[in-house]
């Protein structure tokens, strides 16, 4: 979980805070020693961190913060808003062309990800309403072209490729080219990485640069590597001058250093972070979400957008129809439980909830969660349709089949066939008082 460590220490520190009431300059002088301590052990840059805590101490030792009536929400909200800014303080985004057609150059060392992200890219510029072509202008790594090929498929979009020539800015002319004429309006390109910065490598960026002109220049980086992106952040922006960073692997990243410092030592912000495996797991990067998730206040504006794209209106409206007719059966249980896979699962959405931090989560089993969902889900999948739809009729012989099927004890059919029960007489009870509420309201009106 990203900045699973860091956040941990920081709410500890704020804690011991609330806990005083009355705060004097030697509690603000421990917690900030604290807090300098937790971000250094995050592999933050140490510059990074004297400035941070600095500006923090600073701000915390005011008169209006030790006079107010909670001085320890106060230094809160000053980290909080400090976090912020040191993370670029709001969310950076994509330069399109004015003309229509936009070209985005992806660079990057090797093992960052940066060809799997060019189609995580290209995916979300689809949802959100572009039509991309992926162009293949990594000409020395073995089966490149074979790889961005595979990762376009997997998202329905073209890649453009010249299988024998050795020249990636002719290439990436060409997919230009190429592009434009058959009506897409972003082109990603996905350029050539390297074990390390060398002269070579940027000699051929440069081209690249100086053919097509790109309006885009993102640095793809592994989160993973802590100092070592930052570092590789500066070294690409000095030789070729990006305009932007995506960060992999940042959900494997317990620390976090690399995104707290990149901002603040190249200037150049986050505009993307990957948070998992899937192709939609990129997900454009808020400061201020992510301050409100390191400081355990969740991500509630996150949590709905993941909502609200896996929301199908219909299947709302029929769910909702189902529940006034008491016709709520499995296949709608079992919709429900792709619902919340669709936002990433169970461990993603209970991290963006308010006060759901590291300590809060150790409660919860998690991967006991996610296999009881995938046994409800073989239980479901191994019934008849009948069966689905009308859950009454399973009787001691078709629970037996049902748990051959499925590979599962009956014990775990009968838990599945309570725990559907009790869901549905919930939501029964949520429609009455629904029904009965909208009834009330409308005799108001009557004269």
């Amino acid at each position: 979980m990203a900045f699973e460590g860091l956040s941990e220490k920081l709410q500890g520190v704020f804690k011991r805070l609330k806990g005083k009431g009355i705060l004097t300059g030697k509690d603000i002088d421990e917690a900030m020693r604290e807090v300098k301590l937790a971000l250094l052990e995050a592999d933050v840059n140490f510059k990074v961190v004297k400035d941070f805590v600095a500006k923090v101490k600073e701000k915390a030792l005011g008169e209006e913060v030790m006079a107010s009536l909670t001085p320890a929400q106060q230094v809160i909200k000053i980290v909080n808003d400090e976090l912020t800014s040191l993370m670029g303080g709001t969310n950076s985004k994509l330069t399109y062309s004015p003309k229509g057609f936009t070209v985005i150059m992806m660079v990057g060392l090797q093992g960052t990800g940066k060809t799997t992200t060019c189609g995580k890219l290209a995916l979300w510029l689809k949802k959100n309403g572009k039509k991309p072509m992926l162009a293949a202008c990594d000409v020395y790594r073995p089966a490149a072209i074979d790889q961005l090929e595979i990762v376009g498929k997997s998202v329905d979009v073209p890649v453009f490729s010249m299988r024998d020539c050795k020249q990636p800015e002719i290439i990436a002319e060409q997919a230009c080219r190429e592009a434009e004429y058959k009506g897409y309006n972003v082109l990603i390109l996905d350029t050539s990485g390297r074990l390390h910065i060398d002269d070579e490598l940027m000699e051929e960026l440069v081209r690249i640069k100086k053919l097509v002109k790109p309006h885009e220049i993102l640095l793809v980086v592994d989160a993973m590597t802590g100092q070592d992106a930052v570092t590789a952040a500066q070294g690409f922006d000095e030789r070729l001058g990006i305009d932007g960073i995506i960060m992999t692997k940042l959900d494997g990243d317990s620390r976090g250093g690399a995104a707290l410092s990149t901002k603040a030592v190249t200037g150049k912000p986050i505009k993307f972070v990957g948070m998992g495996e899937k192709m939609d797991a990129l997900e454009p990067f808020y400061p201020d979400r992510m301050a409100s998730r390191i400081l355990g206040m969740g991500d509630v504006l996150t949590l709905i957008e993941k909502a609200q794209e896996s929301f199908d209106e219909e299947k709302a409206a029929e769910l909702e129809r189902k529940m006034r007719k008491n016709e709520f059966t499995l296949e709608d249980y079992l919709e429900q439980f792709n619902q919340i896979r669709k936002m990433g699962g169970l461990a993603k959405m209970l991290n963006m909830m308010p006060g759901m931090n590291s300590s809060a989560m150790q409660d919860v089993d998690m991967e006991q969660s996610e296999r009881e969902m995938a046994h409800m889900e073989a239980i479901i999948q191994s019934m008849t349709v009948e069966e689905r739809r009308n859950p009454s009729i399973l009787n001691a012989s078709r629970r037996k089949r049902i748990s051959a099927g499925c590979g599962l004890p009956v014990s775990k059919i009968n838990q599945l066939i309570r725990n559907y029960e009790e869901t549905r007489k919930m939501m029964k009870q949520f429609s009455s008082a629904s029904k009965r509420k909208k009834n009330k309201m409308f005799r108001g009106f009557n004269l």
